[in-house]
């Protein structure tokens, strides 16, 4: 999918344009310089204009360094004193049809005033992700009553802001089908779900348990006549372990729409430490191997199952180290693991088993993590 760098370069090149550059030290430290002058433009702050004399600073259309150009970003309150070569209106005018990103907010008033602080800056984090790709207002934020507007400190003049519920909204746009992601749906979400005009991805924070309340957003909907398709997103076949926060969710599809990406890969890059020590915490246990000692059970793992987990879950060995002991494990390794299995015997206790040592070998077993 092409992001907005992607048909700003395509229109500049049909121009004749190979490179450009600013009268100003802005986008100097931006990381897509292209990118994020073209949301300036496409938001009608600026344009593409010929100067008379080279710019000190200019990029090539991949980005790189060049030492000017006779094509500059400057204000709109430029347009009498130099030629533009792109407005905001013809830049506009070549946008694909990107789909929409909805964080539903009908459940705004359930939320608690920290809840509802937590929600704005997650909706301001999408902005930011989205805005990296697209232009920023293809998110849309719907049931956006006053109080969110003075609670949200983010650029709403910049994303797409409905007072009006999700369904109606939809229709406006003349969309009829929708992907609602939904950590309690059956499917799971892949690159034929990219084919939909709207993806609903959020607009519930809860700090207080789970509500399941997502799937009654899809029930709604299908009931005002919109086709919904259930997605989940899963990391190697679970949910544990997949990003809760809405901007995280959206990064991942983002990851995968339009970077190619595949999805535990998309999840692993969006995940934070705390996501991964959750399903480390499923993940571990089912490692472990219990020792009988005097009528004394130790649970033992190897120790280097961090370096298998850490492939796929963003851990570092503190966060290894921190599961263990909530789980009161230990960690050996994986020779000295072999040895005691050697000099135990193997016996079934209550329905599970247990490697049993004499309590004079017992001083083999210590805490090594």
């Amino acid at each position: 999918m092409m992001t907005l760098a992607d048909v700003f370069r395509e229109v500049l090149r049909e121009k004749g344009v190979e490179s450009v550059g600013t009268l100003s030290k802005r986008f100097r430290n931006s990381k897509n310089r292209l990118q994020d002058i073209a949301v300036e433009i496409v938001h009608g702050k600026g344009a593409i204009f010929r100067v008379p004399e080279k710019t000190a600073v200019a990029w090539d259309l991949s980005g790189k360094r060049v030492e000017g150009s006779y094509y500059a970003y400057a204000p709109l309150c430029m347009m009498e004193k130099f030629e533009p070569v792109l407005t905001p209106e013809e830049l506009r005018s070549r946008l694909p049809s990107w789909p929409y990103f909805i964080i539903d907010l009908q459940l705004w008033d359930g939320h608690t005033k920290k809840e509802k602080g937590k929600l704005c800056f997650q909706v301001n984090q999408s902005y930011g992700l989205l805005k990296d790709y697209f232009t920023g207002s293809e998110l849309a934020i719907t049931w956006a009553g006053e109080e969110f507007r003075k609670t949200f400190n983010g650029p709403l003049d910049r994303l797409t802001v409905y007072e009006g519920p999700t369904a109606e909204f939809l229709r406006e746009k003349k969309i009829e089908e929708v992907v609602l992601l939904d950590p309690w749906a059956e499917e799971v979400l892949s690159e034929k779900d990219f084919d939909v005009k709207a993806f609903i991805i959020g607009g519930i924070v809860d700090m207080g348990g789970e509500k399941k309340l997502t799937p009654k957003i899809g029930e709604e909907l299908e009931s005002a006549g919109i086709r919904v398709r259930r997605r989940k997103i899963v990391l190697r076949g679970d949910v544990i372990g997949v990003p809760d926060r809405i901007n995280r969710i959206l990064g991942i599809i983002l990851k995968m729409m339009v970077e190619g990406k595949g999805m535990e890969e998309a999840v692993y890059e969006m995940q934070e430490p705390l996501h991964a020590r959750w399903r480390l915490r499923k993940e571990l246990p089912k490692k472990a191997i219990r020792y009988r000692v005097d009528g004394k059970t130790y649970r033992v793992v190897e120790k280097e199952l961090f370096d298998y987990y850490s492939s796929w879950l963003k851990i570092r060995w503190e966060d290894f180290v921190k599961v263990l002991r909530e789980l009161d494990l230990i960690a050996l390794e994986r020779k000295r693991i072999h040895h005691l299995n050697k000099i135990s015997n193997a016996r079934i206790i209550n329905g599970k088993l247990y490697r049993v040592l004499l309590l004079k070998k017992a001083a083999m077993l210590c805490y090594n993590c």
